[in-house]
């Protein structure tokens, strides 16, 4: 399975489509049923670890004055840039009418939601006092505490439930026909079950014109979230005076980074499903290879603006600025400085090669990397900020412990684990705009 081509696609019809994707929902085998409690005991471990963090105090984890962000920021802006890609593939591609999107959206937009959904524990999981977490939120209250609105912090309140509340209405009603689909093809309490969420779908003219208008109109809502949250994120850094945050660039550089980590996950996810669900007739080696190219893309805009920062910190004269990019380029920290540009530019630059596009051992390979890299991106952008900062008499190296170790495996355990128990409970490709790719069918002649 080195290598394939684009010529591997079958004749498709509509009865084959709906046979297709609804047999990916039948019961699993073993195999299924271990990972699932694989990824469960290390959620579970790093349940464990926040619980040992809640009764000792963060004094457990690595984070301490003046490195008061470590890993679990990092996660949160980490997990936050994951979330991108659903909206890119499904929104953004949609109102461009790029036809390879169609197989491989629904997989991205389970890794929106689910990534948000990640993102979201780590605000919670770096607070000393998550019980209280609550006060972010303006509401009425005898205490007279009210949100600093001037904050980033609460922006990203803000922005990141929007971001989540808007990808789930986009991510659900892209699944209506489909369920409806699955209803009329399951019985007993499952029918009732796709029942229930097909909302009574039943492909009528009229409901396909609400629908087609309803889902350009969240398409076009959710495309400016590319952009926006992201951007928020990064004003979580950009709006201080730290040297290396205080910049202009950290928008277009955080929502660049954030595609490019997205795609990569996006490919990760969608590699094995393929071959495990037998879907190469509906993703094919096409597919895959027009995400490579837009690895390419992104991958590119991230060297563009690794170059511009060491730039911009010379040109700017400023002796702080340039001290902190010499530090992170020759510091402590500089074997990951240097990982991350292998990994996150020249790693996705071999995707030039067509052998190397065509091949799935070096996609899993390149997207591995990528997520690799663009985890170390946000942890120098972090970490080397806060631990080299004005003052010599204050600068320390951070060095992350067991629970947050712990809490990161976690991390990924739970995304995981929520796309494999989305995988077999909703149909994994979109079942209606496949079909819309597909030549209509005519009736046979009479004299046939």
């Amino acid at each position: 399975m080195s290598g394939e081509t684009g010529t591997e696609r079958a004749p498709l019809d509509y009865t084959r489509v709906d046979v297709d994707l609804v047999r990916t929902m039948q019961p699993a085998r073993r195999l299924y049923y271990g990972a699932l409690v694989f990824l469960a005991a290390v959620a579970a471990w790093g349940a464990y670890a926040w619980s040992v963090q809640l009764r000792r105090g963060l004094g457990v984890a690595g984070i301490s004055w003046p490195v008061g962000w470590g890993f679990y920021i990092t996660l949160f802006v980490f997990w936050v840039g994951i979330a991108h890609s659903g909206t890119l593939i499904s929104a953004v591609l949609f109102l461009f009418r790029v036809r390879w999107r169609s197989s491989i959206y629904r997989s991205a937009e389970a890794v929106t939601v689910f990534a948000v959904m990640t993102a979201g524990l780590f605000p919670l999981i770096h607070l000393g006092r998550p019980w209280v977490a609550y006060w972010l939120m303006p509401y009425p209250q005898m205490g007279g505490l009210f949100p600093n609105f001037r904050s980033p912090l609460v922006w990203d309140v803000f922005a990141v439930s929007t971001y989540l509340t808007v990808s789930a209405l986009f991510f659900f009603t892209g699944m209506v026909p489909d369920l409806a689909i699955v209803r009329d093809r399951t019985i007993g309490w499952r029918s009732k079950f796709y029942g229930f969420l097909a909302q009574g779908w039943q492909g009528t003219n009229m409901q396909w014109k609400h629908y087609t208008a309803a889902y350009v109109f969240l398409a076009g809502l959710a495309t400016p979230l590319v952009i926006s949250v992201h951007s928020i994120v990064s004003w979580d850094f950009a709006m201080s005076i730290l040297p290396g945050w205080h910049t202009a660039i950290f928008p277009p550089y955080f929502v660049a980074g954030a595609i490019h980590s997205g795609l990569a996950m996006v490919m990760l996810l969608v590699i094995p499903m393929r071959r495990i669900f037998n879907l190469k007739p509906y993703i094919t080696a096409e597919h895959l290879a027009s995400m490579a190219k837009m690895l390419i893309f992104t991958g590119l805009v991230l060297g563009f603006a690794y170059g511009i920062e060491f730039f911009i910190a010379w040109y700017s004269n400023n002796p702080f600025e340039r001290e902190l990019f010499f530090y992170r380029a020759f510091g402590d920290y500089a074997w990951a400085l240097w990982l991350l540009v292998t990994c996150n530019v020249l790693a996705p630059a071999l995707f030039f090669f067509r052998r190397v596009r065509y091949s799935i051992r070096w996609m899993v390979g390149i997207a591995l990397l990528v997520n690799v890299g663009m985890f170390y991106e946000r942890f120098v952008i972090i970490v080397t900020s806060l631990g080299r900062s004005y003052d010599p008499f204050t600068w320390k190296v951070y060095a992350p412990r067991w629970p947050e170790i712990s809490i990161l495996a976690g991390s990924f355990a739970w995304f995981f684990l929520l796309f494999m128990v989305f995988a077999k409970i909703f149909p994994v490709v979109s079942m209606w705009e496949v079909k819309e790719l597909l030549p209509v069918p005519r009736k046979e002649s009479s004299h046939a």
